[in-house]
């Protein structure tokens, strides 16, 4: 299966654990102009060769992938998915070479082909060198989820492996469509698509996106130019597009204030946190704070009391002038009526009528606790009508990017019930029960 092909293949991952739901969304992939479906590791784990045999019944003309992760036994596990009515198979790279060449003789007996995924690897180029001549049938240059939550990039990777073996190239790792063309641009043969299909509402409209933009690459005459951003623009636009709920099972349920509240609906609140920390009735720091904080910044505060209130509606028409963005506070605040009129996102414990005096204890720009959760200055704060979380900001753009994925996927599974299943069917709640 060497050579270079004329029309670049999309393989779909189906990383999904419910083989069921991994057929209906093939048939909406294979519609949508897929050419290989993966059965993918967590799909692989959780029916075993089962999978492969129902996908290859299904799918009888289509190119089936069994993304196995072999590290040891290769040639054993070969023969297993290929008997099971694989097409490719796969490997990583760090398996020994004797694995290796032991799978690629099975493969030559049972006619499958060898993928060899270069994820983790210490030195990909290099590894990538001697799977050349090994004589694989495909390289996979993939930067796996965990990596590309936290940033890496998979198209440089593609690039340097491609100046570097002759092998037949596939890419995996956050591909969309504006990433498939440039992809194929490069060298790929093989364009592998997971959560950017299987997790959108509509798989067959997603898959045809991307198919004709790995053709459009094959002319070389569109031109693709991505407008560089900045990080923190990057997981600003992250954070507005999901909600509390999703960063929270992104963060595994940590991160919420306990007992802040919003003070109206169809609120929005994202940016990074002034921290202040004051005391009963003082309000002078969380004033002082509007001084400090740049447009775009959320003031975060711990006040000590919820009877008396250190803010008000004409501290929050301080901050609405100079764009910041909103205000959270473990305490209490007043002039609600107006600061709903004028729709400045405030988040708090309590509503009172009154307010204290200012003294000027306390700091600003120090380590805080609000709602129970540690916050640290310049840690990212999103609020919504669900509540507010907090986000350590070495770990704001990972857990974005994680969020993101929760959206996505609550996406699919909110498509499968709008046809007729239950949420406990479309999961198979069952079956997935603590033993």
């Amino acid at each position: 299966m060497k050579g270079k092909n004329e029309r670049k293949i999309l393989q779909v991952a189906l990383d999904v654990l419910e083989l069921e739901r991994a057929v209906e969304i093939g048939k909406e992939c294979v519609a949508g102009g897929a050419d290989w479906l993966e059965a993918g590791t967590p799909l692989i784990k959780s029916e075993g060769m089962h999978a492969i045999r129902t996908l290859r019944g299904a799918f009888p003309d289509i190119g089936i992938v069994a993304d196995m992760k072999i590290m040891d036994t290769g040639a054993i596990e070969v023969e297993m998915a290929a008997k099971s009515g694989a097409s490719v198979v796969s490997i990583l790279a760090a398996a020994d070479n004797a694995t290796i060449e032991d799978a690629i003789r099975s493969a030559r007996k049972y006619g499958v082909a060898i993928m060899v995924d270069i994820m983790n690897a210490a030195d990909p180029v290099g590894r990538a060198k001697e799977l050349d001549e090994l004589g694989v049938d495909y390289v996979c240059v993939h930067v796996g989820i965990d990596q590309q939550m936290k940033g890496m990039d998979t198209l440089s990777l593609l690039r340097e492996v491609s100046a570097a073996v002759t092998t037949p190239l596939a890419v995996a790792g956050g591909i969309d469509a504006e990433i498939a063309a440039e992809a194929v641009d490069l060298g790929a043969e093989v364009v592998i698509v997971g959560g950017n299909i299987i997790r959108t509402a509509k798989v067959q409209e997603s898959t045809r996106k991307i198919r004709e933009s790995m053709d459009s690459g094959l002319t070389g005459k569109v031109a693709r130019k991505r407008l560089k951003k900045t990080l923190d623009e990057e997981i600003f636009e992250l954070f507005m597009h999901v909600s509390t709920p999703n960063i929270s099972d992104a963060m595994h349920r940590k991160g919420v204030m306990r007992g802040i509240n919003p003070l109206f609906e169809n609120i929005k609140l994202v940016g990074k946190a002034v921290t202040v920390q004051t005391f009963e009735g003082d309000w002078a720091k969380p004033v002082e704070a509007t001084d400090v904080a740049k447009a775009g910044d959320v003031i975060v505060v711990y006040a000590g009391s919820k009877d008396v209130a250190p803010w008000g509606e004409l501290a929050s028409w301080s901050c609405k002038q100079k764009g910041i963005a909103g205000f959270v506070i473990d305490g209490a605040v007043r002039d609600v009526e107006e600061i709903r009129r004028i729709r400045f996102p405030v988040f708090a414990k309590c509503i009172v009528p009154n307010a204290g005096e200012p003294k000027g204890f306390g700091e600003i720009n120090t380590e805080i606790t609000c709602g129970g959760k540690e916050v640290k200055p310049g840690d990212w704060i999103i609020g919504d009508d669900n509540g507010v979380v907090v986000v350590p900001k070495e770990r704001a753009y990972e857990i974005a990017r994680r969020a993101k994925e929760v959206w996505k996927n609550e996406e699919r599974v909110r498509e499968e019930i709008k046809r007729g299943k239950t949420l406990s069917q479309v999961l198979d709640l069952y079956i997935w029960e603590k033993k």
